[in-house]
């Protein structure tokens, strides 16, 4: 056999190899699940993202947004208080954006090293007095809650809506003496909402949010309680392009929008 007959016949396998490789690169090269950019470059894959309670609505829109926005996305939530999804997220919870309801409870996380690049306030929330449809008790100040035989909830004082609550006491040089101390501002709500107590102070976003079933008072002391809301992409993430691209939504004019409408206090 002669030299150049093996060289024709060995080229085909040669070249079988190099296309076999170069596809097993490409497919490493594509990700999994996790991966934060599909084939036309634009996001892809799961996000996961742990957002105070009184985000709920609109970061569920603003979910449904995106998704509808960067086909192959899926945005996964958390919510609850502040504090326990930053104790969650330093104890090693896997999440991808912390989207919090004050600085001091994400400084939790970034005192811990858990986030990638400052935190950024996206809105501020004001307190309101959430009281039964029709205002039957006739709450029209911070002061009527003090009240005797008056049944009013507060967030728990560590907790961003408690820890408000508190300071709006202290700016009225008030003492208040809840029934109960609820976990996060969702389920003060839902005391009154439930008529299982007669007010509760939340976040004016969550009264919007309740519609008709709960009635809304403002008072002149919650000037002195707003909160800002810092929002952060977390250190280990395991999808950050796709996870920051959300973090963007929430900061452009539509996220401001949508925030907005539910009640925020917007940039």
């Amino acid at each position: 056999m002669s030299r150049s007959t093996m060289r024709t016949r060995r080229t085909p396998q040669v070249t079988g190899v190099i296309a076999a490789s170069l596809l097993a690169l490409s497919a490493c090269s594509s990700g999994g699940s996790g991966s934060s950019a599909s084939a036309s470059g634009g996001p892809s894959g799961e996000v996961t993202v742990f957002a105070a309670a009184s985000l709920k609505e609109s970061f569920e829109e603003l979910g449904r947004t995106f998704e509808k926005d960067h086909p192959g996305t899926k945005v996964t939530f958390s919510f609850g208080g502040s504090d326990a999804l930053a104790a969650s997220i330093t104890g090693g919870a896997p999440a991808d954006v912390f989207a919090s309801a004050s600085p001091k409870t994400m400084k939790i996380v970034t005192d811990a090293g858990g986030n990638s690049g400052a935190p950024t306030t996206f809105v501020r929330n004001r307190l309101e007095i959430a009281t039964l449809p029709g205002n039957p008790h006739k709450v029209d100040s911070l002061k009527d809650l003090t009240r005797p035989g008056l049944k009013v909830v507060l967030c728990d004082k560590t907790v961003p809506c408690g820890a408000a609550a508190q300071k709006a006491l202290a700016v009225g040089k008030l003492r208040l003496t809840p029934v109960s101390w609820e976990q996060d501002v969702k389920s003060a709500l839902s005391k009154v909402a439930l008529k299982e107590a007669d007010a509760a102070v939340v976040y004016r976003s969550d009264v919007k949010a309740a519609g008709d079933k709960v009635e809304g008072v403002d008072f002149p002391e919650s000037a002195g309680a707003v909160n800002d809301y810092p929002i952060t992409l977390l250190k280990e993430s395991r999808n950050p392009g796709t996870a920051k691209a959300f973090i963007d939504l929430v900061k452009s004019s539509e996220g401001q929008r949508v925030l907005s409408g539910a009640g925020f206090l917007t940039r």
